[in-house]
């Protein structure tokens, strides 16, 4: 069995695209056409490769596919480059980046490559507890993440530790702790969360022995808006030391305890020989080894 290459590139403009119809539109084909070359691709592996909901999305093989086809074309943009005939292409790079680190280091290393290579970065934005799960899918050609373990076909560099203190204003702090952060007194106030799946707050409380359902919550899913919201008083939070270095030095925010909490971060990678992956993956590592916690 071999997997027709022409017809894997064109699943993984489908997944890009998020439907048939827009991926119609990018290969300047029409939907059937896209819809019939899907097919033949499972025809010939004898798989489903492809669901096709709104967005679509793909099986445990398709992802074996996309990340294939992706592969090649990476190799391919670098061959091109080594040979000095690129045409004017540009190489598109999907990367997985947790919010915190988008919103404060991630960016200026990219901005270097793209200085020096014809490239674009598609980002995805998630958890660094859950962006390795789209290195996994092929979604993206590498991340950062939480996870140390090296995803099958990756390999994996530290890039530092990001600490988060526990901070509030110091009116929302008089307010609601006039006699400490103690467990009574966090189980009330008001806590903010990034999302449903942040659980950095619930970890801090947990070390106190405040249960994770006891406080009202905020959800402000936006790195520089959840540090806006606590900085306006709605509730506490932790955030990372780039963000909370101002506000605590001028007196606006003040620490509710002295236990950081530690979140190590690793740049993971596919496994194969690409100039241009490698470039993009040193400036990264330089860059959080230079500014994130050892």
């Amino acid at each position: 069995m071999s997997v027709p290459l022409d017809l894997a590139r064109t699943l993984a403009v489908v997944v890009e695209e998020g439907t048939l119809d827009a991926a119609a539109r990018r290969l300047h084909i029409t939907p059937s056409a896209v819809s019939q070359r899907v097919r033949a691709l499972e025809d010939q592996l004898g798989r489903v490769v492809l669901v096709r909901s709104k967005p679509v999305r793909t099986t445990e093989a398709g992802d074996a596919v996309v990340r294939l086809a992706r592969q090649l074309s990476l190799l391919e943009h670098d061959a091109l480059a080594a040979m000095g005939a690129e045409g004017g292409s540009v190489a598109s790079v999907p990367l997985a980046v947790n919010a915190d680190s988008l919103a404060t280091w991630f960016l200026p290393p990219l901005a270097r490559v793209a200085a020096r290579r014809p490239v674009v970065f598609d980002l995805h934005r998630d958890d660094q507890d859950f962006t390795a799960g789209l290195l996994e899918s092929g979604t993206v050609m590498a991340a950062v993440t939480s996870r140390e373990a090296p995803v099958a076909g990756c390999r994996v560099r530290r890039l530092g530790v990001l600490r988060y203190e526990a901070v509030a204003t110091a009116g929302f702090a008089a307010r609601w702790f006039p006699s400490g952060a103690d467990p009574d007194a966090l189980g009330a106030a008001p806590v903010v969360d990034f999302d449903r799946r942040d659980d950095l707050q619930s970890r801090w409380l947990a070390r106190r022995g405040v249960a994770a359902a006891g406080p009202p919550r905020h959800r402000v899913p936006a790195s520089q808006d959840f540090a806006t919201a606590i900085e306006l008083g709605l509730g506490w939070g932790l955030l990372p030391g780039f963000q909370s270095a101002a506000g605590l030095v001028a007196g606006a925010l003040v620490r509710l305890g002295e236990d950081p909490v530690d979140v190590p971060l690793f740049w993971q990678q596919w496994n194969l020989t690409s100039a241009l992956l490698d470039d993009v993956a040193d400036e990264i590592v330089s860059e959080g080894r230079r500014v994130l916690a050892a």
